[in-house]
């Protein structure tokens, strides 16, 4: 009998920081850069009065729109939301990317950018970076008549790294303009540093760029996948064009909605994040792990100099019951990505890294 065959597709699959080794999950999970603190309590009681009446379709998520431009200071009919952030980048690349485009991104970048272009048909270019940082120079030379759409994080995962204001400004200002920047603003409450601007600070106005942010790192909402993009109205109406019905569910919507309001608990997560980054950059640096400052809620972390491998180290950790990430997929070497995690979570990872680099 002679069945349906799907097209064949030259795409990697997308690999979820791990929550299972070897069938038994982590008493401890730093592999996925989720938030420390979890989601605000008035969130979890939002999301507990509305599972009760699941049998209705959620609504068009007006109410959120209107609350994100209210806080952010935009126009709420610029505004996209999406089943967490990573509809939106499959949305922006159904809606512009023909075959045989070309896309830029960071080497070292979020790998759902490149695994989007390519399920759409475009070639990846990928820009070198220096010393971990993306470099806006080394992106503007890969640009060619076929260029459509650069990606970028800003923080970088997995790097943890930024570039600031006036490279930001200045990439798009040379970037021609029919090419379209899409800012992924992932980290963005992170970022304390007086020289770094979030993506939608800088580019609200533009209308050759998109911003994406998302509910599910400093808002702790991963489970419930929310994400927002925003844009020009032309871009927005593209997008709305091909956005599936009902693709953000009624529980998100209103957790997201008191997430969003909770403005004390958004502050004691980055009080406690920048808190810990720092008290781990100083202990990695000590036992001669090496890594960045960084300035998101996770640290690369690199072995050359401590002579150990990375992936036996990994093992020992998720052996011991703690999960972080392993650099491989990203083909960075030696390296492993640690999420920032509550206090006790943090103490006890430090611990076992430091037995586990003295042995």
């Amino acid at each position: 009998m002679k069945l349906p065959k799907a097209k064949i597709i030259n795409v990697e699959k997308y690999v979820a920081g791990l929550s299972l080794f070897k069938k038994k999950t982590a008493r401890i999970k730093l592999s996925a850069n989720e938030s420390a603190l979890g989601p605000s309590p008035r969130a979890v009681r939002a999301y507990n009065s509305v599972s009760r009446n699941l049998k209705r379709y959620p609504p068009d998520g007006k109410f959120l729109r209107d609350a994100l431009a209210k806080k952010f200071r935009v126009d709420s009919s610029k505004i996209i939301l999406g089943s967490g952030s990573d509809q939106i980048l499959e949305l922006i690349c159904k809606a512009f990317i023909k075959k045989n485009d070309e896309i830029i991104v960071p080497k070292y970048s979020f790998i759902v950018y490149r695994i989007y272009s390519k399920i759409n048909g475009a070639k990846v270019v990928y820009a070198k970076e220096n010393n971990f940082t993306i470099s806006v120079k080394n992106i503007l030379s890969c640009v060619t008549k076929k260029t459509k759409i650069v990606f970028l994080a800003n923080p970088n995962n997995p790097t943890g790294t930024y570039i600031n204001k006036k490279e930001l400004v200045n990439l798009r200002k040379k970037l021609r303009s029919d090419i379209l920047l899409v800012i992924d603003d992932a980290y963005f409450e992170y970022v304390r540093d007086k020289g770094y601007s979030s993506g939608l600070s800088l580019f609200s106005k533009s209308k050759n760029v998109v911003v994406t942010r998302t509910f599910s790192k400093i808002y702790g909402l991963a489970g419930l996948r929310l994400g927002w993009g925003y844009a020009s109205k032309e871009i927005i109406k593209s997008l709305n064009l091909i956005k599936p019905p009902f693709n953000v569910n009624r529980s998100a919507l209103f957790a997201a909605l008191a997430a969003l309001l909770h403005t004390a608990w958004l502050q004691k997560e980055v009080k406690h994040v920048n808190k810990w980054r720092n008290i781990m950059y100083k202990k990695f640096k000590k036992i001669k792990v090496a890594t960045n400052e960084g300035s998101a809620n996770f640290l690369l972390i690199n072995f050359n100099k401590t002579k150990k491998n990375s992936t036996k180290v990994f093992k020992y950790l998720a052996k011991s019951g703690i999960l972080i990430r392993n650099m491989n997929t990203y083909s960075i070497k030696n390296s492993l990505r640690v999420t920032i995690g509550n206090s006790k979570e943090n103490r006890e990872l430090l611990s076992k890294l430091n037995k586990v680099i003295n042995v």
